[in-house]
C-alpha cells in the first residue's frame, strides 16, 4: 500500500503542489499541505514539489501462505422471501471456477427460517451450506450478519468469497473485507481463477473506458462483489447433494446495539433486470416526449422500456430505467436499441442479452459492433414503421 506524506522541516509552503494535483486532494492548513481523501497517490504532487518535501511511501504486506485458503465461499442472500437470484448465478460461477484446481463450493445462509433456502441450494451444486438460523437475524443488520459470516469464514478459511451487488451485499461485503484486513473489488463483470489461486476480478474502470483486472494477490480471503444478470445462470439438477450445516450464533451478535424498532414494507417495483424483452431510448431522441413511441413499441411487444444515462442526466426518466454502469445491468431475450450510441459504458451492462438489435443512423456507432442485427437508420422512420407493422399484425 502506499501513501504520500510531508517532510515539514523541508516544505516552504510554496503551494506548488497543490497546483499540480488534478484531484483537489491536497488542502493548505497552517501553511502546510495536507492530503484529504480525494488523494489517488499519483505522484505527481512528488515530482512538483521543488524542496523535495513530498515523499511517497510504498509498504509491502506480508505474503499470506495460500495453502491454507481453500474453495470459494458465496454468501446466499434472502431477499423477498426467496433466495435473491444472484446468489444462485454465484454459485454457477463458483463451480466453474472451483472444478479446475479441486475446490469445493461453500454456501453461507444468514436469517431467521431460512432452512428452506439451504434445502434449495443442494440443487445447484453447492458442497456445503453453512445456516446462521435465529430470531435475531430476522432482520438485516449490518454487524450481526458480518459477524456470522466472519465466523465462517474463520473457521473453513475460503479462497474466495462472493457477494451479490445488492443494497445488502454493498454493505455487507466492505464490512468483512475491513475485518480481514484486505480488498474488495465491487460490481465484477468477469472472474478468473489462475491456478495459483489468485482471483482475477475484472470490472471496467475510468468510467467505462477500461476493463481493469484486479488482483489481491498478498492477503486472503478474495472479497469480489457481482452484479445481477451478470453471470450466467446454472441449471437446477433434480438431485440434492451437499451437506446443510448449522452453525451457533457466535458472540458478537448478542452484543449489537442495533436493534428493529419498526418495519415498513417496500412495495414491490418491476426491474427492468427482470424484463425479457426491453426497448430502449437513447441520446438520439429529440425530446422527451418522444419516449413515448419507445414505450409503445415496448408495450405492443409486451416487454419494457428503458433509457440510456444521457436521457436521465436530461430528466427524461429516473435512474431505475437506466441501462449502465451507474444503473442497471440487463439480460434480455430481445432488446431493441433506438438512437443509443453504445459507449462501454452501456454495452458492457447489456452485451449478455440473447439477441440486439440496433436502430442508429451513424454506420460507425459502437452500438453496431455488439448487434446482432443492425438498422442503420433514422429511428423517427423505423421504429413508427414497426409500431404501425406490430398493430396489424394484432388486429
Amino acid at each position: 500500500m502506499a501513501k504520500i506524506a510531508v517532510l515539514e522541516r523541508k516544505c516552504t509552503g510554496c503551494g506548488q503542489c497543490r497546483a499540480a494535483c488534478p484531484f483537489g486532494a491536497i488542502d493548505m492548513v497552517r501553511g502546510r499541505p495536507e492530503m484529504n481523501a480525494a488523494c489517488r497517490v499519483c505522484g505527481l504532487c512528488v515530482k512538483a514539489c521543488p524542496q523535495q518535501a513530498i515523499v511517497k511511501l510504498e509498504t509491502r504486506s506480508a505474503e499470506v501462505d495460500k495453502s491454507q485458503w481453500k474453495d470459494i465461499l458465496v454468501f446466499a442472500e434472502v431477499s423477498g422471501g426467496r433466495l435473491h437470484p444472484v446468489c444462485l448465478e454465484l454459485a454457477g460461477k463458483a463451480r466453474e471456477l472451483a472444478a479446475p484446481l479441486g475446490f469445493k463450493v461453500r454456501a453461507v445462509l444468514v436469517g431467521c427460517n431460512v432452512g428452506r433456502y439451504a434445502e434449495e441450494l443442494r440443487h445447484y451444486g453447492v458442497d456445503e451450506i453453512a445456516v446462521y438460523d435465529d430470531p435475531a437475524l430476522a432482520y438485516f443488520r449490518a454487524d450481526a450478519f458480518a459477524a456470522c459470516v466472519e465466523d465462517y469464514i474463520r473457521q473453513v478459511k475460503p479462497s474466495v468469497v462472493l457477494v451479490g451487488a445488492t443494497s445488502l451485499g454493498r454493505s455487507l461485503a466492505p464490512r468483512l473485507s475491513t475485518r480481514f484486513r484486505t480488498g474488495l473489488t465491487a460490481d465484477c463483470t468477469r472472474l478468473e481463477l489462475r491456478e495459483n489461486t489468485d482471483l482475477v476480478q475484472i470490472r471496467p474502470a475510468f468510467g467505462g473506458n477500461i476493463m481493469a483486472q484486479i488482483v489481491t494477490a498478498n492477503t486472503r480471503p478474495q472479497f469480489a462483489t457481482v452484479r445481477y444478470k451478470v453471470m450466467d445462470s446454472p441449471v437446477r439438477r433434480e438431485e440434492a447433494s451437499g451437506v446443510i450445516l448449522p452453525r451457533k450464533l457466535p458472540k458478537a451478535v448478542g452484543e449489537s446495539k442495533a436493534r428493529c424498532v419498526s418495519v415498513t414494507p417496500v412495495p414491490p417495483k418491476k426491474s427492468i433486470s427482470d424484463a425479457e424483452i426491453l426497448v430502449v431510448g437513447g441520446r438520439g431522441l429529440r425530446k422527451e416526449g418522444d419516449l413515448d413511441m419507445i414505450r409503445e413499441l415496448a408495450s405492443l411487444l409486451g416487454g419494457d422500456w428503458a433509457v440510456s444515462r444521457p436521457l436521465v442526466e436530461k430528466g427524461w426518466a429516473t435512474n431505475e430505467r437506466q441501462i449502465g454502469l451507474s444503473g442497471r445491468t440487463v439480460r434480455p431475450k430481445l432488446i431493441i436499441t433506438c438512437g443509443v450510441s453504445g459507449a462501454i459504458q452501456f454495452a458492457s451492462c447489456m452485451k449478455d442479452s440473447e439477441r440486439i438489435v440496433a436502430i442508429n443512423s451513424d454506420r460507425a456507432a459502437p452500438i453496431f459492433d455488439v448487434a446482432h442485427v443492425a438498422i442503420v437508420d433514422d429511428l423517427y422512420q423505423v421504429v413508427p414503421e414497426l409500431i404501425e407493422k406490430l398493430k396489424e399484425a394484432q388486429a
